[in-house]
């Protein structure tokens, strides 16, 4: 293999990657390395390469490769390395050599240990070596100190060494599927740790967080986990999203009203018999339950969705319940079955909430009630609402969750536009198939959700809220979107396009690089095909980025 690398080299000292099959000879057309030389990247998925030799490019993803040549070394410039799809078993050492190198990209392969010295790749950033063979992870790999992003998912290790915590930078720590039975106290240390997956492991029981204090995301689920104790919660003063799944758990303790940023709670498939009517107090936007035991809520209001499980368990709440005519406004203009008013939601859990109530308009009476006190939310979903209410322009210096879903909205009024502190808008299950220009003003927002409407294009507007980091929807008309204003939207994670009307999928999509969920099932396109789908988004974004013509 070195001899034939250094007549290669030879000949061509800027020579890239060559396929040596012994059946046709098969080589790297010289045009397509003359690009990569001016791109910098060099893309050879498809090309059934089995040996490889060196050069400048970035990109040897999706061949049947089952090593790389020492001559890696000579690369001492690259920062990028994606070797992803192939078929290595190890590593050579010289990778070590790599020292600029941020990004290495080693997924679905074969690789059963890491080498000496990797912990040398001192300016690795983003490291990803899921669906590989793993059983253990040497002590100094602990010594990329510069790392940002570590995924170790769908691997066999049933430990992470103590020593993980030296990663003083790591932000994204992906677990998953593994057959991990503890997790060691020291990650509990790791301060810059946002984002945390350990679903399908064989933990026993959640480790405690007390200096995660940046902590968004914590998804256990499909473990085995059997206690959920005030310890393992006082110290998630930023968490989001707490994902518990499919466990053993039998209760949850009245501190789950500590997490007071939590916004999406899943505890589906325990065994859980009653909550905590505490949990009501929580601004949850998401709460799944089913799959448990439980006894002391009607299934009936479990299926109406979380507000209502909400609703419910507040009602529960004896001591702090109001007395009743403190708690309804009856107005001459509305049914009494209409004017009930939550006072109880307004100056505890600063929402204003008349939902559900199947009328045409809000009355006057609802804005009334708010009075001095602050409201943060508003909820005036499952209505007959034809226009937004005008005087909730009131609330524009303090509102930042509106839910306007289940109404017949079928156009967005000014006012909406002017509420300056909104960040999570809901006008799913409308009539509504444009946006105004002028909702770029909501320069907080960061999620909206038009899901079931009837949107024939990604309304132009929304490429220009920076500040958007999920856009949901599906289940429109929508033909087309535009990749070169969407790689604008820096911020943008999540985009669900499930269920529209999309013929094609344009491959610059694929440089849209912040997207860690793109949904595109449910539309007519052939290709990305299913398999593809099916791997995630980042095999969709390589698959789309590996199509674009140069």
């Amino acid at each position: 293999m070195s001899r034939r690398l250094n007549r290669a080299t030879e000949r061509e000292p800027r020579a890239g990657f060559r396929a040596e099959r012994r059946d046709c000879g098969a080589s790297v057309p010289q045009g397509l390395l003359k690009a990569a030389r001016k791109s910098g990247q060099l893309n050879l998925s498809g090309r059934n390469l089995s040996e490889v030799s060196w050069t400048s490019g970035r990109i040897i993803h999706d061949n049947q490769l089952t090593s790389l040549p020492s001559a890696i070394k000579e690369l001492e410039n690259l920062q990028k390395l994606n070797v992803s799809h192939n078929k290595l078993k190890i590593l050579p050492e010289e990778i070590a050599n790599l020292r600029n190198l941020k990004g290495l990209y080693l997924q679905h392969n074969e690789l059963t240990c890491i080498p000496e010295g990797f912990e040398q790749l001192f300016n690795l950033e983003d490291l990803d070596l899921s669906n590989n063979r793993l059983t253990t992870l040497p002590t100094s790999f602990s010594s990329l100190f510069s790392l940002v992003r570590l995924n170790l998912s769908s691997n066999q290790l049933k430990s992470l060494p103590a020593e993980i915590s030296g990663m003083k930078r790591l932000k994204h720590l992906d677990c998953n599927s593994n057959l991990l039975e503890t997790i060691p106290p020291e990650l509990a240390s790791m301060e810059s740790l946002e984002l945390l997956y350990l679903r399908r492991n064989k933990l026993r029981f959640l480790p405690e967080f007390p200096s995660c204090k940046l902590l968004k995301e914590l998804h256990v689920g499909e473990n085995q986990i059997e206690m959920l104790g005030a310890q393992h919660l006082k110290h998630l003063n930023s968490i989001l999203v707490l994902d518990l799944r499919d466990n053993k758990l039998k209760s949850v303790p009245d501190e789950i009203t500590l997490l007071q940023s939590l916004e999406r709670l899943d505890l589906s498939n325990n065994d859980i018999s009653s909550l905590p009517y505490s949990l009501g107090k929580l601004h949850l936007k998401f709460l799944a339950l089913e799959g448990n035991p439980l006894r002391t809520i009607r299934r009936e209001i479990i299926n109406k969705g979380t507000q209502e499980v909400l609703k419910y368990l507040r009602s529960k709440i004896k001591d702090d319940e109001p007395n009743q005519s403190d708690s309804v406004v009856e107005t001459a203009m509305t049914l009494p079955s209409e004017s009930r008013i939550n006072v109880h939601a307004i100056v505890t859990l600063k929402m204003l909430d008349y939902s559900d109530k199947q009328t045409t308009l809000i009355p006057d009476e609802v804005f009334d009630a708010v009075k001095s006190n602050i409201i943060t939310s508003v909820n005036f979903s499952k209505n007959q609402l034809c226009e937004i209410p005008k005087r909730i322009v009131e609330l524009k210096e303090m509102v930042s969750d509106v839910n306007l879903s289940f109404n017949k909205l079928s156009f967005i009024s000014l006012e909406l536009c002017m509420l300056q502190k909104l960040t999570f808008l809901d006008l799913r299950n409308n009539f509504l198939n444009s946006l105004p220009e002028e909702m770029e003003s909501l320069i907080r927002l960061q999620t909206i959700n038009l899901s079931f409407n009837r949107f024939k294009i990604l309304p132009e507007v929304l490429y220009r809220i920076s500040t958007l980091e999920t856009i949901l929807i599906s289940n429109n008309q929508v033909g087309s979107v535009d990749p070169q204003k969407m790689k604008t939207m820096e911020n943008l994670i999540t985009l669900d396009l499930q269920n529209n009307d999309l013929l094609q999928i344009p491959p610059e999509l694929g440089n849209c690089v912040s997207l860690r969920t793109l949904l595109l099932d449910g539309n007519p396109f052939r290709v990305p095909r299913a398999a593809i789908l099916m791997k995630g988004t980042a095999a969709i974004l390589e698959y789309l980025r590996d199509r674009i013509p140069t």
